[in-house]
């Protein structure tokens, strides 16, 4: 009997329940989106950290940590940076607009401020790339029961998707909360007795640098691997200009600053978030290290992580810390699908062609949509390469489309729907261009992304001037600053 999938298997099981037992609470579609407005600190605290850290700040982390070395670090780095502009500049300021207007998603927000017409083109987006971070979560799910249970990726993926969606579709929001519970103290147990019980494996820090520099035979490399600029200034600074808009703005998180009780709440609940997330930035860069040390020769990046936590550690504490990946992915994939199902049936399915739809019938098409996607889902992460490549599709295209907009529409009255729409186009145009044509490389040191996330900024900025919103100015009780 393999006990490591035993194990696996029951801890499923578990949350599977919680899912279902938490559902008889669901009263209507303010629980199930929201979970009633009404998230104390830790609560909202637990349900942004157990997503946070997921499929890329673990499996795809550490799989960077065995190719990169240690700065592959500056990706949950950046992600934290994020998360504390989420905290106290973008957080407070639309968890006021959206209590006292009863928003549920992003969508409603980009509704009100702009058109529906945005709102359209933004959740349709939306919905499309986060079906790719949605593979990538059961990607790195399927890698981790490769390894416990040597099946192959496309069984791991099929049953990281069945578990996933049992137990979101029973509750939503609500159930992922308290599956969020369970799922973080496992992860973050897991991963403070993995480091000192894996480092001790190969000899210490002495004897980690010791074995990667045997490995390599390269000084140039070598000592690239142990430096904190070792990736480049521009992927570093992609990093950053990547995945910083994508911590303040996902619809996801937004959804979830909705859900708090007050603003302080958000305050507090997301600068903690932001501070879990920096101080275990260097955790999974350290075991993927560990895992080129001991295998330089794996076959596959994303097998990092779950092969040092099984081959460097007791059987008790090897049990521990894959279910702490598991916790890691899972709890990730069901914050994808919340973004999955709010854009389908509250942003494009409410809004454009059932405006007087029930809450009973919307919650029934919600699941409806996480069924499909998790069909979508299996399909993608069985084609895409790697964790890093599927989030990376998603970071693009959220960070390119919606950084520009959010920022001038939550601080100034003068941007305008046009300005949205035009500079949304132009940044997907240009995202997509220089990576098919340029080989992702933008202006300067900035790659694609980066580059297009500049344009639209400078974008918004002129049209403030050149097209102004009337409408918005000339309304006194506006939510927005000038």
């Amino acid at each position: 009997m393999n006990w490591y999938l035993m194990v696996i298997a029951l801890y499923a099981v578990l949350l599977i329940a919680v899912g279902v037992i938490i559902s008889r609470k669901v009263k209507g579609a303010d629980d199930f989106f929201v979970g009633g407005r009404k998230m104390a600190p830790f609560l909202l605290f637990i349900t942004l950290v157990a997503p946070n850290i997921g499929a890329g700040s673990t499996v795809g982390v550490a799989g960077m940590g065995f190719t990169s070395g240690i700065s592959a670090a500056w990706w949950i780095i950046a992600s934290a940076v994020g998360t504390f502009i989420l905290a106290f500049v973008i957080g407070p300021k639309i968890w006021e607009i959206a209590k006292n207007r009863g928003f549920y998603t992003l969508g409603d927000y980009l509704e009100y401020r702009y058109n529906r017409y945005f709102r359209g083109l933004i959740s349709l987006m939306m919905a499309i790339g986060t079906l790719a971070i949605f593979a990538g979560q059961l990607m790195g799910i399927a890698w981790i029961l490769s390894v416990v249970a040597e099946i192959d990726k496309t069984t791991g993926v099929l049953i990281a998707s069945v578990v996933v969606v049992l137990y979101f579709c029973a509750g939503g929001f609500l159930s992922a909360v308290y599956a969020n519970l369970i799922e973080a103290g496992v992860k973050l147990v897991g991963f403070i007795v993995a480091v000192p019980l894996v480092l001790s494996f190969v000899g210490g820090l002495d004897g980690l640098q010791a074995k990667v520099v045997a490995n390599m035979a390269d000084v140039a490399k070598s000592t690239a691997y142990f430096s904190f600029d070792g990736l480049g200034n521009t992927v570093i600074m992609g990093f950053f200009l990547m995945l910083m808009p994508s911590f303040f703005l996902s619809p996801a998180l937004i959804g979830k600053v909705y859900s708090a009780r007050d603003k302080n709440t958000v305050r507090i609940s997301t600068f903690a978030c932001g501070l879990v997330m920096l101080l275990f930035s260097i955790i999974p860069v350290t075991l993927g290290m560990a895992a080129y040390a001991i295998a330089p020769d794996l076959p596959q990046q994303d097998l990092a992580l779950p092969y040092v936590m099984k081959e460097c550690m007791p059987f008790w504490a090897s049990a521990l810390a894959l279910a702490a990946i598991f916790s890691a992915e899972i709890s990730a994939a069901d914050a994808v699908l919340y973004m999955i199902t709010t854009s389908f049936t509250k942003d494009l399915y409410k809004s454009f062609i059932n405006p007087n739809v029930s809450d009973e019938s919307l919650i029934k098409g919600s699941r409806f949509v996480t069924v499909m996607a998790g069909i979508i889902g299996i399909g993608l992460a069985i084609v895409l390469p790697n964790v890093i490549s599927a989030l990376s599709i998603f970071y693009s295209l959220m960070s390119v489309s919606i950084t520009a907009p959010l920022l001038f529409g939550l601080f100034t009255k003068r941007s305008s729907a046009s300005a949205a729409i035009i500079s949304t186009i132009v940044g997907i145009i240009v995202t997509v261009g220089l990576d098919l044509f340029n080989g992702n490389k933008g202006i300067w040191i900035l790659n694609a992304q980066s580059t297009a996330i500049m344009l639209t900024l400078i974008i918004m900025f002129i049209m403030m001037f050149v097209s102004p919103n009337k409408k918005v100015l000339n309304n006194k009780k506006s939510d927005f600053n000038f």
